[in-house]
């Protein structure tokens, strides 16, 4: 299949990077106002551009994924090799992580700094078309920079959480100084926090739909990929409520995230598994 751009997702994803964009800037003008609070602002930076260069070895790490050789999985590196050649891309970096957890994900800041990692529990569990689907749809993850995307649009919303967590102690120090209006500054923060919560959410579902699409493009079969997602969201019930909760905080970036509460279902950083197997259907019928 030849990679199509989808506009419409394209527009959607489009709108929402302007809306953060406004956020942010209007943001960034509350806490020029106060030294100290955009003095977080500047160490956090400093600090997100250190993990951000890293990505690709944090997230292995705090998976637990370690990375494996030809001779220790032959097979998952011909597999990945040849879907790499497919999509165009440079072989990522392959990795396994020891779980019962059936999924998968791709980090990396770039297309040459990419690992693929899967657990020992999709590979048991899925055949070998499904699998493919799979690390298409990580791959499409990768063509589309998502992993550097996601990063970034995710940067400040991260620094005015902290604020708000942490931006009482500034408040109460300058309350004596007869600043009191570093509250102000605190409020914008909760604001700027929820919002862009709920944005960098939806920008997550469009761009899972938009792996699905290329993941599908560049093994030309979508009723696999569909196929995996399903099995993959059935054998979530069969997993141990541990490891849930050893992995729920790398939920953005699985194939399939952790249902392990309802907030998490709520606000959800991926699409409901009905929603991408009906689209994931459509194309099948557009082929």
């Amino acid at each position: 299949m030849k990679w199509k751009a989808d506009w419409g997702l394209r527009g959607r994803m489009a709108l929402t990077m302007f809306l953060l964009f406004v956020l942010y800037i209007v943001f960034i003008a509350v806490l020029s106002q106060y030294a100290s609070l955009l003095g977080i602002v500047l160490v956090m930076g400093a600090f997100s551009l250190g993990q951000f260069f890293f990505s690709d070895k944090l997230a292995l790490w705090s998976m637990g994924a370690k990375q494996v050789s030809e001779d220790e999985y032959p097979e998952l590196h011909r597999t990945l090799g040849r879907l790499s050649q497919q999509a165009d891309l440079p072989k990522p970096k392959v990795a396994v992580v020891d779980s019962r957890v059936p999924n998968a994900f791709a980090t990396g800041r770039s297309q040459k700094n990419a690992a693929v990692a899967v657990t020992t529990g999709l590979m048991k569990t899925l055949d070998s078309d499904e699998l493919e689907g799979v690390l298409a749809h990580e791959l499409a993850h990768v063509k589309n920079r998502d992993m550097m995307v996601m990063t970034i649009a995710s940067f400040l919303s991260t620094i005015a959480f902290l604020v708000v967590r942490w931006g009482w102690w500034f408040g109460g120090g300058n309350r004596e100084k007869g600043q009191p209006q570093v509250w102000v500054a605190i409020a914008a923060s909760l604001v700027v926090w929820v919002i862009s919560f709920l944005l960098i959410r939806a920008l997550s579902r469009y761009r899972e739909f938009a792996a699905d699409r290329g993941g599908a493009t560049i093994t030309g079969k979508p009723s696999a990929l569909a196929s995996a997602l399903m099995t993959i969201d059935s054998g979530m019930s069969k997993v141990p409520k541990d490891d849930f909760r050893e992995q729920s905080e790398m939920n953005a970036f699985f194939i399939i995230p952790l249902k392990n509460d309802f907030i998490g279902k709520v606000f959800s950083t991926h699409p409901s598994t009905e929603k991408r197997v009906e689209r994931l259907r459509q194309l099948e019928r557009e082929m």
